[in-house]
């Protein structure tokens, strides 16, 4: 692949991930809004991050597919095109359920677009390059609450702001759909990817090389299906405590007596902690996983947003949590993309679904939880969250299977 095309292809990425990145930083805010323009309660537009979530699960199911069917270039043209449909809806939204119909939209767009973003950016140089594009979207997110604010303290409605994401993406359609032309299939061959400073290697269908030749294959199939669900759950712990944060962040600051314009200005401490949490990237801390030493920041974070009700120690509260929670996503899936055993479209498919699966569930337990105990209070559910996690991320005494996956030069973390 020449340099020009491989500069091409992180542009493209660049542009959709950041215009995604605009529009999740800013649905707490939008949220908050909706609930003041169509005077509904913010607990029930909790189902705007259910559409969202519904639109990875059914990418997560039909995605491989899609990729052997269609060139990837077409796919992510297709998830510019539905995402800033889904973008407009919810901008424009009269009634309730077209704000829903938007969040729906804009999970199967953006989904589309994380889905070939670890494809299109392969290769050896792939960690590189998908932190690149993953630090300038989380620097894009910066903007959007500040932005969404800072239009609503002027008049027009705030959401309005998040229009801003549409043109890049379409202009993304664009570009992609001109140069759309059939595509290789998406590889079974290795995939390097950053994992804990060392690159692990997927291994595709079939285990090979002098480290597994005493290995029967029903073990080494127990122990991929175990790693997988493994990932898979550590995953949906990850994206859980970030969209808790992402959807209820504002409402949380208005809960304080903040008006809802200001409230959302002072929800920008949050993306603003994950942008620096995901430009210093993971933190490294004796032999621990990386997921301890973040998730206690996070863990930090959630005590000063629950206990606390003075405006100034929320935003605190979310930066810090912001900046400990940045890693944790990152950290898990490329864990799981890393599993040998499995090609690298169908690890991303899984990686979908559990985020899906989270996104689905966590905010809107929150939301009950706010109903029966109050908003403040029901932010504490991410941290069991949170310790189930660290149990989970603990690592584990090297066995004969970890052995083999290290002689052909896999580096696995807990």
């Amino acid at each position: 692949m020449s340099a020009v095309r491989i500069r091409q292809d992180e542009v493209q990425i660049g542009i959709g991930l950041s215009s995604m990145g605009f529009v999740l930083a800013g649905l707490g805010a939008c949220i908050a809004i909706l609930a003041r323009d169509l005077d509904e309660p913010t607990s029930r537009l909790a189902l705007l991050s259910s559409g969202f979530a519904i639109g990875l699960l059914i990418v997560a199911l039909v995605g491989p597919r899609l990729l052997r069917t269609w060139p990837i270039p077409t796919v992510l043209a297709l998830g510019s095109v539905v995402c800033s449909a889904g973008i407009v809806l919810l901008a424009l939204a009269p009634v309730y359920a077209v704000a829903v119909a938007g969040g729906l939209c804009i999970g199967l767009g953006g989904a589309l677009l994380v889905l070939v973003a670890p494809l299109m950016l392969n290769g050896p140089t792939a960690a590189a390059r998908l932190s690149r594009v993953n630090a300038v979207a989380s620097g894009t997110g910066i903007l959007a609450p500040l932005a969404i604010g800072a239009l609503d303290s002027l008049g027009p409605t705030g959401r309005l702001a998040i229009l801003a994401a549409v043109p890049p993406l379409l202009l993304l359609a664009v570009l992609t759909w001109r140069s759309a032309a059939p595509s290789p299939p998406v590889r079974k061959a290795p995939v390097p990817v950053l994992i804990d400073s060392a690159p692990a290697v997927g291994l595709g269908k079939r285990w090979t090389g002098r480290g597994l030749k005493g290995l029967v294959p029903r073990q080494l199939g127990r122990a991929v299906v175990l790693d997988v669900g493994r990932g898979w759950l550590r995953i949906v712990l990850a994206v859980s405590v970030e969209f808790c944060f992402v959807v209820w962040a504002v409402a949380r600051l208005v809960s304080t007596g903040l008006p809802t314009a200001t409230a959302a200005l002072l929800g920008s401490a949050f993306p603003i902690g994950m942008a620096v949490g995901r430009a210093i990237g993971p933190i490294h801390w004796r032999a621990w996983s990386p997921v301890v030493p973040s998730g206690l920041l996070a863990v930090a974070g959630t005590l000063l947003v629950s206990l606390f009700d003075s405006p100034v120690t929320v935003a605190l509260g979310l930066g810090v949590a912001g900046f400990g929670i940045a890693p944790l996503y990152p950290v898990t899936l490329a864990a799981l993309v890393a599993t040998p055993g499995l090609s690298p479209a169908r690890l991303a498919a899984v990686g979908a679904l559990a985020s899906g699966v989270a996104i689905l569930i966590a905010p809107a337990v929150l939301a009950v939880l706010a109903r029966v105990l109050d908003l403040r209070t029901a932010y504490l559910v991410t941290l069991p969250l949170l310790a189930t996690l660290f149990v989970l991320s603990r690592r584990p005494r090297r066995s004969r299977h970890q052995h083999a996956s290290a002689t052909l030069g896999s580096e696995h973390v807990a």
